[in-house]
């Protein structure tokens, strides 16, 4: 396994189990250099057991990784001297300044000492908070803290960065903020490796692994896994009884998935026309309002739910 053949990431049957629980299962993906690689999934799918593994802070019990060229198992300590490693917890010191923050950094990660003022200037500019340099971190707003973290871990100028859900959080003004600083990031040649619950976030990302009780279901560009469930079609239905809806559809032939999606159902199907009938008809003899049908197109989040539900449907 190398990192001179165009992957930052690679990883073989890697599998990370604690006494019986299996949190890690036989999971295999790479990851080329440049890239923004979303690992996406509900909590406890095993996304951060394995950023873990990739960044040498757990060793796999079996099965085998690299990271940039550099084997997990073996060359831990290199492997962290080599990334940049932002976990979902706030990780800077709330008592020291936001300059104070970067200067210790600088330090940890052996930034040399001819390049520290450049590399401060930087993250300050990076983060937007020139006139905070002096501010004590825990006076600073949750976005502006996570782009002092990110500034932070970036300082030694690391090839590879693995963000933990980073924006977890944080809200939807600052999260957009952060994501523009990633994509920025990719465009000058680093591989961002991030993991996220949040659906929106993984459309920016060029590919992803969708993880579900530790295995990777699904992975693909995001259009393209949306691709592949248009195969299906999905119907949006506004009703006046949510879980009698449920009810009426789940055994209907034809019908793949039922998902609450904000006050109404989208509904997963193999033919629209036939579906509709067999729902109006089902419907009716439950003397359920149907206010509105429509066929939509996907959203990452139809096939976040349709994936799971393949998977849940095969385990039992």
């Amino acid at each position: 396994m190398s990192g001179t053949n165009g992957w930052a990431v690679e990883i073989e049957d890697l599998v990370k189990t604690f006494g019986s629980f299996v949190a890690v299962d036989h999971v295999s993906l790479k990851v080329a250099k440049g890239e923004i690689f979303g690992f996406l999934g509900p909590n406890g799918a095993g996304k951060s057991t394995t950023i873990r593994m990739l960044c040498g802070l757990l060793e796999p019990t079996s099965g085998r990784a690299s990271v940039n060229g550099h084997d997990v198992a073996a060359e831990p300590e290199v492997i962290r001297r080599n990334i940049g490693y932002m976990s979902q917890r706030f990780s800077l010191y709330d008592d020291l300044t936001v300059e104070e923050n970067i200067d210790f950094f600088s330090g940890i990660y052996g930034v040399p000492q001819e390049k520290r003022a450049e590399r401060k200037e930087y993250v300050l500019r990076m983060a937007e908070i020139l006139e905070r340099r002096r501010a004590m971190t825990r006076t600073l707003s949750g976005g502006w803290k996570q782009r002092l973290a990110l500034g932070c871990a970036i300082l030694h100028e690391p090839p590879i960065l693995f963000l933990d859900e980073p924006t977890s959080g944080v809200d939807p003004i600052a999260r957009r903020a952060f994501w523009a600083l990633i994509h920025d990031l990719s465009a000058a040649g680093r591989t961002i490796f991030v993991s996220t619950h949040y659906m929106d976030e993984a459309e920016n990302c060029h590919r992803l692994a969708l993880m579900y009780r530790g295995k990777v279901i699904a992975l693909g560009a995001p259009e393209a896994l949306k691709q592949e469930l248009s195969s299906h079609r999905i119907l949006r239905l506004e009703i006046s009884d949510v879980l009698e809806t449920m009810r009426a559809l789940e055994s209907l032939p034809g019908i793949h998935d039922v998902a609450v999606f904000g006050g109404g159902l989208h509904v997963t199907v193999d033919d629209l026309d036939s579906a509709k009938a067999r729902i109006r008809a089902a419907l009716a003899a439950k003397r359920i309002e149907l206010k509105r049908m429509e066929p939509i197109v996907p959203s990452m989040e139809d096939v976040f739910v349709a994936m799971i539900a393949a998977e849940d449907r095969q385990a039992a």
